[in-house]
This record gives C-alpha cells, structure tokens and sequence, in this order.
C-alpha cells in the first residue's frame, strides 16, 4: 500500500502526461446518446403538444408577428434558424435582442472561437506536435552528452524539456515566442468584439428606446424624499419647479404592510374555499385542451355531474347561490375543517369547510375595503411618470438635490416590475438584509469548497485507494468503470451542483429587499457567477489537481504562499484538468442542451403538480408559460466561455475551443426558440446584462493571461512571461475605459436619440383603440414595440389597492341568472 501511494504522489507530479482518449469518447457517446434522445422526442411531441412547446406563441400577442413553425419532424428547424434581429426584436422586446441572453453573446462568443480554433488548429497544434513534452527528471540532464549532428535533429524532442537545460535549450524553446504572440492576438480579438458588439447593440438599444414612449421610460424613481415633501401635490410641484417637464402623475409609496398582509391572507382563503367546494362537488375532472399534456386524473368514485355548457369553463358564484342542494343531483357529505383554539391551540373542534372559509372570506373582503380608505404612512420613495421621455430622462441624468442621499432620481422598473412589499421597507433593514446575505453567501463559499473536496479527490484514482482500497482495485481491473468514475462521474456531480444551488442563490436574492424584480435577476446572475466561478474553476482547479484530499489541502496552502506563485499554479492546475473541462464542455453542449430544449424539469414536473392539483385555479397555473430566467443559466454560460479563452493557447486546447463552439452554436439555437416560442421574460428591458456580462469576460481575459504567463513560467522562459505583464496592464485600462465610456449609455437613453420620438400627451390614460386607429380615418396603424404593447394601460399602483376581489373559480358547477343565462363580467370572467 505504500508502494502504491508512492506512486500516486508520483503520478500526481506528471503534470505532461497522456490523458486517455478512451475517457473522451465515453464522454461523447453518452452525451450524444442522450441529447440525440431528448432532441428527438422534442421534434415528436412539438406539434403534439403546442400548450408547452409553443406556449409563448399561443399566448402572447406580440409573438404573432413571428413564423409559424411547420409540424413536420424536421420542418421547422430552418425556418427557425432563418428568424433575423428585427423579428426577434418586434417579438420578444430589447431585453431579447440586446441581452439576448444567449443570442448576442452566444454570436460573439462563436465569432472568438471560429478564429482560436482555426489558429489552434492550424498553427498552435502543430507546433506542440513537433514539441512534445516529457515528464520532469526523464529528459537529458544539463551535463548530459549531446547527440552528435546527425543525431541531432532526430533526437531533439525526445531529450528536451523545459527542465533539463542542455546546451541549446534556448533554440529549442524558440516556439514559445508563440504563446506571448496569440496572448496578445486573441486578447486584441477579444477587445474588438467587446466594442464592436457593444456599439451596435447601444445603437440598437437607443433607437429602440428613443421610438417609444412607454409608461416606464416617462417614469422617475424619486428616493430619499425628505418628510416636508412626502406629499404627492408637493412631490409634483418640486419636479415642475425645476422646469425639465410638466409632471403626470405621482405615485408616494406608503406603509401598506397591513394592507398586504390581509390580501395574502385571502389569497390563501380563497384557495382553501375553492378546494373545500371542489371536494364537495366530489368530480374533479377539468376539461382539458387536446394541446396540454395527456395526463389525466381519474374521477373519483359518485354520482356524475351534467357537463357545463358549451364556453361554461369557469364561473363566479355568488353569496345567495353558493348552496349547491338546488343544483347538485345528489347529496353529499360536506367537507370539514379542523379549527384549533385554546392556550397553545391544543384544542380542536370541526366545522363546516365552505361556511367557515366563506365567513372568513368576506371578513377579510370588508377589512381590505376598510383599509384601501385609510391613510397610511408616506416613505421615502416615489414613481413620478411625466409627460415625456426626454424630461424623465434630463430628471435621471441630473442632480436634483444638493444634499447626500436625498431626492435621488433613477430609472424606474415596470409598474409589472415592482416588489410593492420592498417599497416600503426602510432603507436601514434593506442595508442589513443585503449584508447579512452578503456574509452568508460567504459562509457557503466554505461549505461548497468542502464538498467539492471529494468531488474533486474522484479526479484521482489514487484518492479512491487511500479511503476505499476495495473499489479502487475493482476500478483498476476494468478500464471502462474506472473512466465512468474517473472522468463521467466528477463532471456529473459537479453539473448536478450547479443545477441545484441556483435555487438556493435565487431565493437569498429575494429577501435582499430590492424594489424590482429586475434588480433581483442581476443579483441572482451575480451571484451564481460567483458560485460557479471561485468553486468550479478557481477552488476545484486547484483542489483537483491533487492525488488525495491532505494532498488537496497541502497544495492549496502552498500555492498561495506568495503571489508569484499564483500564475504557475493555475498553468499546472489547467494543464491537468484540460480532459475534465472538455468532458464538463461536451455534456453541456450534447447532452444537457437538447434536455433543456424538451424543457425536462417542467415535463417531469407536470404530472407531480397534476396529482395535487384539485381547484380549476390549479390547473390553470399548469398550462402557463415558464419564465426564461437569465440568473440560472446565463452564469455557467460565461465560465464556460471563460473556460475556451484560458485554454485557446496551451497544450491541446483545440479539444476545449471546439466542444465550446458547439456549445455556443447549439446553445444559440436552443434558447433562440425557448426566447421566442416557449418562455417568457415579463422584465422591463434595460439592457444591463450585457455590460455585466462584458465585464466578466474581461476578468476572464486576465485570467487567460496569467495562465499564458504561467506556462512560459513553468518552462523557465522567464523574459517571454515578463512580456505578459504589459498586456495585463492594458487589460485593465481597456476594462476601465470601456466602463466609463459605455456603461452610462447602456444605462440612459441619450437625448439625442430622443427627437424624432413621438411624445406621449396621453400619458398613462391612453385607450387601446388609440394604438388601432381605423386607417380609413385616421391614417395607418400606430406602430407599438413590444413593451409598449405590455404596458398599455398599466399604472404604478399597489395592487392591493386595486385588484378586484374576486369569488371562488368553480369548474362545473353552473348557475344562472332568473333568465338562465350567463353573462361575463367587466374583468371578462362569468358571473352571475
């Protein structure tokens, strides 16, 4: 046993060993396996089941602008690809077109890595090829005998190596000359893209924003209101003072805590109401959409009910008509519900379900109307809508106020977009909150870079003989096992972590107390980046490279005893791990893609939540479309990206650069359709992302020179590494440039860009026949954007203040007025 752990501490020092291509394709036919499987059985059930394929499509009027795909197995994959800027622009809104979570960075990052790959190819392959490397101590030492001329060049490549130092050592690391020549290539490369994808989508976005007049451009987030001002007459004459714009309206957030609360309460009633009379009802059948999913739930044992008429899905019962003896052809036990009292409610006494829940529901009602008449208590922060986007634009970009922290003009989130419960949080508690999940997040840094301990020791089978000898002799005696747990099983358990853990970072993000839910999905990509970052790349490069978990630990001390250090630790770290991250790369790409594009999670989900579903309301919530969000997915696609930057110059990366081009053409592809066909993103577009995103590319490009700098460091070319810094250096001024000269224009919308826009005069009041004036009359149809069209008619209000009070949601259970009719609502939904 110690012979044999001798050995893997020698094998763990061969930083320039073979890896095993046999672990590569083993690789590569589970992940096509997979993903040819979840491609095909999407390309069956799209046309079969349009309500969770085409739900976007179906739904949103805005996405009819779009082609109509054909149903044909393959039909429909050109016309999707053939789907230019302007039409995703006109369906899915800025926010798909300028972020385009996947669409224009995807573009970008295919662009870096046509032109590595074909130099990886072409030139970096190649000469890596006539230079091969051997293992420390198996070269000729520096007072070995040189071959004779003859010999010479017969024998370079075999003798050489960056540490015996024979007597023409610096000819034979001429080639190295190369890495300092693409470092600066494919950083110069990588600057241009940034800029030049970066001008195109400001001119976009500015034209974009410049032509509408959408409640949310018109409006200011006015915070650090001072008390003498707290006041919505008051809060408007300030502004028109200023003489930037007439004001249309204010909205003073207050303290509606108490207000909120009694509204989530009879949400909860109202839910328990309906399932307390669909019991009763004893049929819990819903009709159902041959275009839904064909899971059914069988009826319960009893008597049928008449089906309801054609066009009755759903009706609003009202108080005198809730007793269901007249309607109902057969009696039936009423359900009972356990009401616990006394000291430490240990007492219980049953009741009628449906009298108690509706006695409870119309207390609650008349508390909510009493409170929607109280005056509550005014907060600091306001939405002030003017009459034009060029005045909320001159409010945001100009200082109102002289004294800090007070009368703060920003950019407004959409009325949609607001997280009315945060708005009247005191900025105090929002301060805590923030910092107090700032250090938790921290404490969970720890705890993942302890799990991915043994993660990364699976690297290793020499980890597995020192905990486990039995399995790891069993693992020796059948090569293709040992390559399932040696390579398959690490980039399994670490992908099953990043799947999960962005749920938990989704959730900390929530109760950070952000005003909009915009703010919120940026903190959730902040944080799952940082997530995936320091944990899969910096601590899990480093951890695993090590042969057993002291190891592991030892080494991570050791590399960061100095700051010289770091460079050469991360070269030998990354040098070692290049099979793992290209397996990481071609299970993402191949695999887990076509997955996402079946949309696995929802289809797994959907027969759980149909199970527990009993009320109509329940299977409502089942056939609504699933939101696109940015913070789980958009994180591991720029390490992944950071991923094929660090490696486009070292030994072998054209493994890595092509299965990243992969995964960015198939990942364009895949989102491409979920954007404009299946999920919605209901965020107000801003346009943000792109320039967090940019930013952390950026971190990766120095990454990438310092792992550059650290292979010449480990072959002792010590001049070439020096050269690197000056490249570092520029990096960094670039980045600080790039910030200061094209973060305010993605913020703000220039004013210039706002002359030819049509200016609201309507304001928030405008009507829908105001956007489809009759061509014969009025001329041709006013054009709207996307964001236009959802936000007409909203307004920055409270919904618990306005939001109708609506009666339980009954399926099958008719009841008609004296003449027997149905007759909808104003809010469109049947009552009596």
């Amino acid at each position: 046993m110690k012979g044999h752990s001798k050995t893997c501490r020698a094998g763990s020092d061969n930083l320039w060993g073979d890896k095993d291509p046999k672990d590569t394709w083993i690789q590569i036919y589970l992940s096509v396996g997979l993903g040819l499987w979840a491609f095909l059985t999407f390309c069956f059930l799209r046309p079969r089941w349009k309500g969770l394929y085409a739900a976007r499509k179906k739904q949103s009027s805005r996405a009819n602008t779009l082609p109509d795909l054909p149903d044909s197995f393959f039909g429909w994959i050109l016309p999707l690809w053939r789907i230019g800027d302007e039409q995703i622009l006109a369906s899915a809104g800025l926010d798909a077109y300028v972020v385009r979570k996947y669409l224009a960075f995807f573009k970008m990052a295919i662009k870096f890595l046509l032109v590595t790959l074909f130099f990886a190819l072409a030139v970096i392959k190649p000469v890596h090829d006539t230079h091969p490397e051997r293992e420390p101590g198996k070269g000729i030492q520096p007072n070995a005998t040189i071959p004779s001329s003859s010999e010479h060049l017969e024998l370079r490549s075999e003798w050489m190596t960056p540490f015996s130092m024979p007597v023409d050592y610096e000819y034979y690391t001429d080639y190295l000359w190369m890495y300092l020549v693409f470092a600066y290539l494919f950083t110069g490369l990588m600057m241009y893209l940034i800029v030049s994808e970066t001008r195109r989508i400001i001119d976009v976005r500015q034209k974009y924003l410049g032509g509408q007049t959408t409640i949310t451009d018109r409006t200011v987030r006015l915070s650090g209101i001072p008390l003498e001002l707290r006041s919505e007459e008051k809060i408007k004459d300030f502004i028109e003072e200023l003489e930037i714009g007439k004001v249309e309206s204010v909205t003073l957030c207050r303290n509606w805590k108490e207000l909120d609360e009694r509204v989530v309460q009879r949400t909860t009633v109202l839910r328990k109401l309906e399932e307390a009379w669909t019991v009763h009802l004893g049929k819990r059948r819903v009709e159902r959409s041959l275009e839904t999913l064909p899971i059914v739930q069988p009826p319960p044992p009893g008597p049928e009910i008449d089906a309801p008429e054609p066009g009755e899905a759903s009706h609003l019962l009202n108080d005198t008509e809730r007793d269901p003896v007249s309607i109902i052809p057969y009696s039936q036990r009423r359900p009972i519900a356990k009401i616990w009292y006394g000291r430490f409610k240990l007492r219980y006494r049953n009741v009628d379900a449906i009298n108690y829940y509706e006695e409870k529901l119309r207390r609650l009602d008349d508390e909510i109307r009493i409170l929607r008449k109280k005056d509550f208590e005014a907060t600091p922060l306001a939405f002030v809508t003017m009459d034009s986007v060029p005045s909320a634009q001159m409010a945001i970009q100009a200082v109102l106020d002289s004294s800090p922290l007070q009368l703060l003009a920003n950019s407004s989130p959409s009325p949609v977009d607001v997280v009315w419960q945060n708005t009247y949080l005191p900025r105090s508690k929002r301060m805590v909150r923030a910092w107090s999940i700032t250090a938790f997040i921290g404490i969970l840094t720890v705890f993942w870079t302890l799990l991915l301990v043994p993660i990364a020791g699976i690297l290793n089978t020499c980890s597995i003989h020192e905990v486990w000898p039995g399995l790891a002799e069993t693992l020796d005696a059948h090569a293709v096992l040992q390559s399932l747990v040696n390579t398959q099983l690490p980039t399994l358990a670490v992908t099953l972590l990043g799947v999960g853990v962005p749920f938990l970072y989704d959730w900390l993000a929530n109760k950070q107390g952000m005003i909009s839910q915009g703010d919120v999905e940026l903190s959730v990509i902040s944080k799952n980046f940082f997530f995936t970052f320091f944990n899969f790349f910096v601590v899990f490069t480093i951890l695993g490279t090590a042969a057993n978990v002291v190891d592991m630990l030892e080494r991570f001390g050791r590399q960061f005893e100095n700051a010289s250090n770091l460079a050469i630790a991360l070269a030998t770290a990354l040098q070692r791990l290049i099979a793992f991250y290209t397996n990481f790369i071609i299970l993402q790409a191949f695999g887990l893609f076509p997955l996402r594009l079946m949309e696995f999670g929802p289809l797994t989900l959907y027969p759980i939540n149909l199970i527990g579903a009993k009320t109509p309301r329940d299977y409502a919530e089942l056939v609504q479309p699933p939101v696109f969000s940015y913070g789980f997915f958009l994180p591991q696609t720029i390490l992944i990206f950071i991923i094929c930057i660090v490696y486009s110059v070292l030994r072998d990366s054209w493994k890595v650069l092509l299965g990243g081009l992969a995964y960015f053409m198939i990942g364009h592809f895949v989102h491409k359709y979920q954007l404009l066909y299946a999920m919605e993103h209901r965020q107000h577009a801003t346009g943000r992302g792109w320039m967090m995103m940019c930013d952390r590319v950026i971190v990766g490009t120095v990454l990438f020179q310092l792992a550059t700098a650290g292979q010449l460091g480990l072959r002792q070319a010590y001049k070439r590494a020096a050269g690197i810094a000056p490249l570092v250096l520029g990096t960094l001024w670039f980045a600080y440039l790039y910030g200061r000269t094209y973060r305010p224009l993605m913020k703000f919308i220039a004013l210039r860009s706002l002359k030819h826009a049509e200016h609201s005069e309507v304001g928030r009041d405008i009507e829908e026949d105001s956007f489809s004036r009759d061509r014969s009359r009025n001329g041709p149809v006013m054009r709207q954007t996307v964001d236009e069209a959802r936000e007409r008619g909203l307004r920055y209000e409270n919904p618990s203040m306005v939001m109708p009070l609506h009666d339980v949601w009954i399926v099958n259970k008719r009841t008609r007025s004296e003449n027997g009719s149905v007759a909808p609502s104003a809010d469109g939904e049947r009552e009596v």
